[in-house]
């Protein structure tokens, strides 16, 4: 970040890279050649603690994980997708162009609930007064996606919890967009619970 939604260095870019319009991935080839890929996508999927087929999904965000955020969960069979941003303008944009919806204001009910802005990565940052999240709106029927990992949960995850709602840290999703790019690099399967350990200190 800031720089996945430039396509434009790398000779070749995956299709899903392309459709999204941004890329975590860069494998370099024999020869020199840069190809772009996208693991977001995919690795948000396979953190989901379920699947998103006719759920209704919030994304917070615009920018590269939005992105692949917004695009993943269409093309998985969410019955909505709404966007939301800061910056409504952008939110607009990318709904737009992936064919989903934006929002401004309070945000829809929902199933899924994918966070995906800089609130939070600030260490000490408060992450809740910047995002469009009610306490009513976290329940047990909700699961919330945060792309932010910190020590001990952000506080978005701490707040769903709380509230009954299942929650999937940064770290999960880290590990799950890493995996897929070291098989991507490697050919080799990745071992994920070694990986898992690995991003959190053990």
């Amino acid at each position: 970040m800031p720089h996945k939604p430039a396509l434009a260095g790398p000779h070749t870019a995956s299709a899903s890279a392309r459709a999204i319009g941004a890329a975590n991935t860069l494998s370099f080839e024999a020869g020199g050649a840069i190809h772009a890929d996208n693991t977001d996508a995919p690795g948000l999927l396979a953190a989901l603690p379920r699947a998103p087929r006719a759920a209704a999904a919030v994304v917070l965000g615009a920018g590269g994980s939005a992105r692949a955020a917004a695009r993943a969960l269409r093309e998985a069979g969410a019955a909505r997708v709404s966007v939301w941003n800061r910056t409504p303008g952008r939110a607009r944009e990318l709904a737009r162009e992936l064919g989903v919806e934006a929002v401004e204001g309070p945000l829809p009910g929902f199933d899924l609930l994918v966070h995906c802005t800089a609130a939070g990565l600030a260490a000490g940052s408060d992450q809740l007064k910047d995002l469009p999240v009610d306490d009513d709106a976290l329940n047990v029927d909700v699961h919330v996606i945060d792309l932010v990992y910190a020590p001990g949960g952000t506080s978005l995850v701490t707040r769903a919890r709380a509230h009954g709602a299942g929650a999937v840290d940064g770290l999960e999703v880290l590990v799950r967009q890493g995996a897929l790019s070291l098989e991507l690099w490697t050919g080799a399967t990745a071992p994920l619970e070694v990986m898992r350990r690995a991003a959190r200190g053990e």
